[in-house]
């Protein structure tokens, strides 16, 4: 089983893909003029505009929906795990592909109100839904969708369920057994809600966890304020392979930067345009800004975060690749790559409340994560499943994850990883060539949108008028009314 897993990841990702997706990002930051700098002011202020309706969420809700998926592990387990297996330059690429990121998630995300669809009350999208409007493909979206349901329902729950449980049980002792059963249960009745009650929870939970991460992180990094230009100029020539130490694995670091920063923030991983299409907004472009800066609250922010504590404190390992079982650095003799580096990391400032801390904070995340992986494998289920087969299908899709969640928790943290990065690395393949196909509707988007502000307006999306195609909803569904 671990060999296989490991020859699809080899495969997945290879060299090519990483510097795939660095290219893609660049490419669509280039098309959209930088728009991830041009539109900040906007983006922060659109966040908070908008109301939901009986069909769909506010921009604020589609927003926590999103951020439940990017802020979850990737930020405190997967940061950790990069920079033990990239070194501190890691981060730097973490920050690019963050950076460049979010104009794919602009380029997605906006495909996603295009292309939405409203399915038994409901808004539904995806890319699922954008591929086969869009470009005609439906056995390509069938593909995706499976892929997307494979990942969201059985590969990718395992990992959030796996750090809870080895995070808990190095703070509180807990059996992982009995965390999984608290995990299932709560998360039950979370999805058997429905997508309201998924949003309700999310729009709280998410704000008041990553505001107390950072805020503590900035405790950490105030009490060690002195090693500021140290780390940054660490981070900065590890990249780049200058520091003497960490100079010979530059590959790595770009490998392990690129591949959990697409963990963590989901640029271009196909994910963050479920909730996107859920929104309920006048056009396109508006929900297409706000997910763009979730790129940068997760991982600019929240892994920065995770990044800073661990290196401010020396609390961390970097593998060294030529030697087997050696380390270019070893500061904390066994250890596991993951959330103990950050559990170690404030336990050096605050004794005797970083493991407690890092396991409510992981609790919290990976939790509010699953319940994001519920709702974009229920709308992939909503796409596949039509008719009477749907409500069934939605079942039993329940019954599975809360299996994955409980078998995830008690295996192995490497397979679970392994696993995980399988799932992601089939969904980003699939929906980068996706949207590079796609980024012409979504280009016109944001150009109607600019000029439509320029004017004084708040801009309204007229499909028709720019000569976008199969975008039904815009055409016989949308009411200004509604968006009042």
């Amino acid at each position: 089983m671990n060999e296989v897993v490991g020859w699809l990841n080899d495969v997945l990702w290879s060299t090519p893909m990483i510097y795939f997706c660095l290219g893609v990002g660049l490419l669509f930051s280039i098309l959209t003029r930088f728009l991830q700098v041009r539109h900040i002011k906007e983006m922060v202020l659109l966040m908070f505009k908008g109301k939901s309706s009986e069909a769909g969420v506010s921009s604020f809700q589609a927003l926590s929906i999103a951020l439940s998926g990017r802020v979850g592990t990737g930020n405190i387990a997967g940061t950790a795990t990069a920079i033990a297996f990239g070194g501190p330059g890691a981060v730097f690429w973490m920050w690019m592909i963050a950076f460049i990121g979010a104009s794919s998630a602009f380029i997605e995300s906006t495909l996603a109100q295009i292309y939405k669809e409203k399915q038994d009350g409901l808004y539904r999208g995806g890319p699922a839904y954008y591929i086969e409007k869009g470009i005609g493909w439906k056995w390509y979206a069938v593909i995706f969708a499976f892929s997307a349901l494979l990942s969201m329902s059985l590969l990718m729950p395992g990992i959030q369920a796996n750090s809870i449980a080895v995070a808990v049980e190095n703070a509180f002792n807990l059996n992982a057994y009995i965390t999984a059963s608290i995990l299932i249960a709560i998360i039950g009745v979370i999805i058997f809600g429905g997508v309201k009650r998924i949003a309700n929870v999310a729009q709280f939970v998410v704000p008041f966890m990553a505001l107390a991460y950072i805020l503590l992180s900035l405790i950490i990094i105030m009490v060690n304020i002195k090693e500021l230009p140290a780390v940054i100029s660490l981070i900065v020539s590890s990249a780049f392979g200058v520091d003497a130490a960490f100079g010979g694995i530059i590959g790595l670091a770009i490998a392990w930067g690129v591949k959990r920063g697409i963990y963590s923030n989901e640029a271009g991983q196909g994910t963050g345009p479920h909730a996107a299409a859920a929104a309920n907004v006048s056009h396109p472009a508006k929900q297409g800004l706000v997910q763009s800066f979730s790129v940068y609250i997760d991982t600019l922010l929240v892994c920065s975060a995770t990044a800073f504590m661990i290196l401010f404190t020396n609390m961390y390992n970097t593998v060294d690749p030529n030697v087997e079982g050696g380390f270019i650095v070893n500061y904390l003799s066994e250890v596991p790559a993951g959330a103990g580096y950050t559990q170690a990391a404030i336990e050096s400032v605050i004794p005797g409340f970083g493991a407690a801390f890092v396991a409510v904070a992981l609790f919290f995340f990976a939790f509010t994560t699953i319940m994001a992986y519920y709702y974009i494998a229920e709308t992939n289920i909503a796409y596949l499943a039509r008719g009477s087969y749907r409500n069934i299908s939605m079942f039993l899709l329940k019954i599975v994850l809360l299996l994955a969640v409980f078998f995830g928790a008690i295996r192995e943290a490497d397979l679970a990883w392994a696993l995980g990065d399988v799932g992601l690395g089939l969904m980003v393949w699939l929906n980068l060539i996706a949207i590079l196909i796609l980024a012409k509707p979504a280009l016109k988007t944001l150009k109607d949108y600019e000029e439509q502000k320029k004017q004084g307006l708040d801009p309204v999306f007229n499909p028709e008028k720019l000569g976008i195609k199969n975008a039904d909803y815009w055409v016989n569904e949308y009411k200004p009314e509604d968006h009042k």
